[in-house]
C-alpha cells in the first residue's frame, strides 16, 4: 500500500478547507466593511457626531435652614443655569454667539457674570488700590504701565472682538474673561449665568442650534422664603471668592455659593451638599443630543433653628413700631431713635425663640447678586450690623438686680434692710438719684423690692460701696455679663464688665465712684442684649446657668440627627470656641432671689412702678425692668423682664437706641408676650396714667 499518497491527499483536503474558511470570514468581513462605510456610513457617521460625552455638575440642593415647628425659612426654589462649552467655531463666531446670548439675557432682565475689573465711559479700574490693578495686570499679561483704556483694547485685540461699539465689546469681554479665568473644553464648561430666568431658558433651547455649546442647566436655587425675616440670624450666601476658594478646590468651583454670615456661614459645611455627575452627549457643532446622570447629587443637612416663625415676625414688628412711634413723637417726647435689637429666650433651656436687630436687611438680595447701591445703603445705616450678639451697651438701671444678690448674699443688706434715699449720696463725687430735683429730694426709706420697683440710685450707690468692686464683677460674671455666651453665630461680642483690672489696662487707679456708678449700670459695664437675656432668663428660673443656643437639631439627607456633642463640637472648631469653664454654682438663697422678683413684678404691677403704665390691664403677670443710660450725647432704652411671673416661661430683653425713657421699649415686650402667650392684642388696654419721669443713670 502507498502511505504516502494517502497522507498528502490528506493535507491538501485540510489545506483547501482552511483556505476556504479563511476567503469565506474575509467575504464576511469586506461586506460588513461596505455595510459599514459605503451602505451605512452616514448613519453611523451622524450617530458618531451625537456621541460627544460631556460631564457637567449636577448641584447638589443646599440644606434647608427651618424654625422649630419645621417651617422652612430659607428653602431650594428649581431654576436654571447657562453653561457654555467649548466647541469648534472660531473666535469671530464665539463672540458673535456670546452677543447674541447676551442680548437674550439682558431682555429678559437677567445678569451675567461680569467679574472684568475694567470700567468705560469714562476708562478705569474697579479694583481696590494700586497694588491690587498692578497683580491684575501681572497675572494677565499686560503692560504694568498700561492705562485701563490701554488694557481694554489689548483684551480686545487678545480676543479678536470686532466690534466698534464699546459698550457691545465690553460685554463679550466680559465672558471671554470668564473663560480665561476658569478655562472651559469641549468637556469643562464656564458658567455664564447662576440664576437664568424661564423665559431665558425657554428662548436659548428653543434656539440651540444657533448658540454653539450652550448648555441649560436646571438646578436648585437658594430662596429666603420670609423676606427679611431673622435675616440676621440667617445670614448671607454668595458666589465664592478666590480666597475662599482656595484649599477648597476638590468641594468647589469659582462659581458656587458659600455662606458668608450667619447661620449660613457657620453651617456652611454641613448645608452645602455633594454635587452629582450629569452626563451630557453633543454633536461636533456643540448641540446638546441627549443628557443622563452618572452620579446623584447628595443634598445638605437640613438646620433646624429654636427660633419661632411666627416669635419672630412680632419681634421684627414691634421693634420696628416702637422706633418709629419713639422718633414720630407717639410718646410724651420725640427723639431719633433709629436703631435697636430684641432677644427672646426660654428661660430654662437657653433656647433663642426670637431675636431682631433694626435696621435690617433682605439676605435675597446677595444671592441674585446685590447691587452697589444697595449694598452701600445699608452700609451707610449699619443694617449689616448684629445689634442682639456684636452690640455693647451701658446696661443702666437693668443690672440694678445683680447690684442687689450681690448685697444679699454676702449679708451687706438683707430682705428688710431699709435705706433712706436723701437725694444726693454723700460719698465720692456725690452722685443724685433720678428722681431728685429742688422741690423732690429722694425716695426715701426703701427696702430692696421697693428699690427695684422705682429704680433707685440712692439704693444702689449705697450696696455698691458697701460690697466693693470685685464682689460685684464676680456676680456679673457668674450671671455671664461680660463673657461670650457662645451661641452659634459668628462675631459676637464678649461686651465688658467694670472691674479693677479693666482700670489697671488703662494705667489708672480704680475710685469709689467708679464703683457706685458700675453698681447702676455704668462705668466700664456694657453688655450685649443676648448677654442681657441669659442673665434675666437665670434670674427667672432660681439663679441657674442656661446654654444659651440658636440650634435645635441638624438632620442629613438620610433623617439621621446630629447628636448635641456633635453639634458642640462643630460650631467650636467653626468659631474658635474653647469650652466654658463651669462656673461655680453660687446657690443663689432662693428668698433673696424672691425679694429680688417680687421688686421686678412691682415695676410692672403697681402704681408708681417705672413700667406700670405700660403693663396696667394686661393678662399676663409680667416681671420686668426698665432701664435709661447715657453715653456720651446719646441715651438708649432698655427693658428686660419675663413672664408668667409665677411660673416663668420666657425672658424678653429690648434695647433701643437714641431714646429719651427707657419705659419707652416696654411696649415691644408687651406685644411680644401677648403673641406667644396668645392673647389678643385688641383687648389689651393700655394704662392713660402719665408715663413716670425721666430715669437717666449717670
Amino acid at each position: 500500500m502507498n502511505l504516502g499518497n494517502s497522507d498528502d491527499k490528506s493535507s491538501k483536503i485540510k489545506y483547501n478547507m482552511i483556505s476556504m474558511l479563511v476567503y469565506i470570514v474575509g467575504m464576511i468581513l469586506l461586506v460588513q466593511l461596505f455595510n459599514l462605510q459605503i451602505v451605512k456610513g452616514q448613519e453611523y457617521r451622524e450617530q458618531s457626531n451625537t456621541r460627544l460625552t460631556r460631564e457637567s455638575v449636577l448641584k447638589a440642593a443646599r440644606g434647608n435652614i427651618l424654625d422649630r415647628t419645621g417651617n422652612p425659612i430659607v428653602s431650594n426654589i428649581m431654576g436654571f443655569r447657562l453653561d457654555l462649552y467649548k466647541s469648534k467655531v472660531d473666535n469671530e463666531t464665539l463672540n458673535n454667539t456670546i452677543l447674541n446670548i447676551i442680548n437674550i439675557l439682558e431682555k429678559n432682565g437677567d445678569s451675567y457674570y461680569d467679574n472684568l475689573p475694567i470700567t468705560i465711559e469714562p476708562f478705569g479700574f474697579n479694583l481696590q488700590d494700586e497694588d491690587s490693578i498692578k497683580r491684575w495686570k501681572e497675572n494677565n499679561k499686560l503692560d504694568e504701565n498700561a492705562s485701563a483704556e490701554d488694557c481694554f483694547y489689548a483684551l480686545k485685540e487678545r480676543y479678536e472682538i470686532q466690534s466698534n461699539d464699546i459698550a457691545e465689546s465690553r460685554k463679550i469681554m466680559a465672558i471671554r474673561y470668564e473663560i480665561s479665568q476658569n478655562g472651559y473644553s469641549s468637556t469643562k464648561a464656564v458658567e455664564i449665568c447662576g440664576n437664568l430666568s424661564r423665559a431665558s431658558a425657554m428662548e436659548l433651547s428653543e434656539r440651540n442650534s444657533q448658540f454653539a455649546g450652550i448648555d441649560i442647566v436646571t438646578e436648585p436655587i437658594i430662596s429666603y422664603t420670609s423676606g427679611s425675616l431673622a435675616s440676621h440670624i440667617l445670614g448671607t450666601v454668595g458666589k465664592i471668592t478666590q480666597s475662599e476658594l482656595e484649599g477648597k478646590e476638590d468641594t468647589y468651583n469659582m462659581n458656587d455659593m458659600i455662606g458668608k454670615t450667619g447661620i449660613q456661614y457657620v453651617f456652611e459645611d454641613l448645608l452645602k451638599g455633594k454635587d452629582g455627575i450629569r452626563q451630557i452627549d453633543m454633536d461636533i457643532e456643540g448641540t446638546v443630543t441627549g443628557e443622563y446622570v452618572a452620579e446623584e447629587a447628595v443634598a445638605g443637612s437640613d438646620v433646624v433653628l429654636t427660633i419661632d416663625s411666627n416669635v419672630q415676625a412680632v419681634t421684627e414688628k414691634a421693634l420696628k413700631d416702637n422706633i418709629t412711634k419713639i422718633s414720630t413723637g407717639g410718646f410724651a417726647s420725640r427723639s431719633d431713635a433709629d436703631a435697636g435689637a430684641v432677644v427672646v429666650m426660654n428661660v430654662k433651656t437657653g433656647e433663642i425663640l426670637a431675636m431682631a436687630s433694626y435696621p435690617d436687611y433682605e439676605p435675597q438680595l446677595f444671592v441674585d447678586g446685590i447691587s452697589n447701591e444697595k449694598y452701600n445703603e445699608y452700609q451707610e445705616t449699619s443694617a449689616l450690623y448684629n445689634r442682639a450678639i456684636s452690640g455693647a451697651y451701658a446696661p443702666g438701671s437693668i443690672f440694678k438686680m445683680v447690684t442687689a444678690i450681690a448685697g444679699l448674699e454676702t449679708g451687706a443688706i438683707n430682705t428688710k434692710t431699709k435705706i433712706n434715699d436723701t437725694g444726693v449720696y454723700p460719698y465720692a463725687h456725690k452722685p443724685v438719684c433720678w428722681i431728685y430735683t429742688d422741690s423732690k429730694r429722694g425716695h426715701g426709706y426703701l427696702n430692696v423690692s421697693q428699690a427695684i420697683k422705682h429704680s433707685c440710685n440712692y439704693f444702689f450707690y449705697e450696696v455698691g460701696n458697701r460690697i466693693g468692686i470685685d464682689t460685684l464683677e464676680k456676680y456679673a460674671t457668674y450671671f455671664g455679663l461680660g463673657k461670650k455666651t457662645q451661641v452659634e453665630l459668628p462675631s459676637e461680642s464678649a461686651g465688658v464688665v467694670a472691674s479693677q483690672k479693666r482700670a489697671e489696662e488703662e494705667n489708672r487707679s480704680w475710685y469709689l465712684g467708679e464703683t457706685l456708678s458700675a453698681a447702676i449700670g455704668q462705668s466700664y459695664n456694657n453688655f450685649t442684649p443676648i448677654q442681657m437675656a441669659k442673665y434675666i432668663s437665670m434670674l427667672a428660673n432660681g439663679g441657674k446657668n442656661v446654654d444659651v443656643t440658636l440650634i435645635k437639631s441638624i438632620i442629613d439627607s438620610n433623617g439621621n440627627e446630629m447628636s448635641r456633642d456633635m453639634i458642640n463640637e462643630y460650631v467650636n472648631k467653626k468659631l474658635g470656641f474653647t469650652s466654658n469653664e463651669d462656673t461655680e454654682d453660687l446657690n443663689i438663697s432662693q428668698e433673696n432671689l424672691q425679694a429680688i422678683l417680687e421688686g421686678m413684678k412691682d415695676v410692672t404691677s403697681e402704681s408708681g412702678g417705672t413700667a406700670y403704665s405700660t403693663f396696667a390691664g394686661f393678662n399676663i403677670q409680667v416681671a420686668g425692668k426698665t432701664g435709661t443710660a447715657e453715653v456720651g450725647n446719646k441715651t438708649n432704652g432698655w427693658f428686660a423682664g419675663f413672664a408668667p411671673y409665677d411660673n416663668p416661661e420666657i425672658a424678653i430683653v429690648v434695647v433701643v437706641e437714641n431714646v429719651t425713657h427707657g419705659v419707652y421699649t416696654a411696649e415691644v415686650a408687651r406685644d411680644i408676650f401677648a403673641e406667644y402667650f396668645g392673647m389678643n392684642a385688641s383687648e389689651i388696654e393700655e394704662s392713660q396714667e402719665a408715663i413716670p419721669g425721666v430715669q437717666v443713670v449717670r
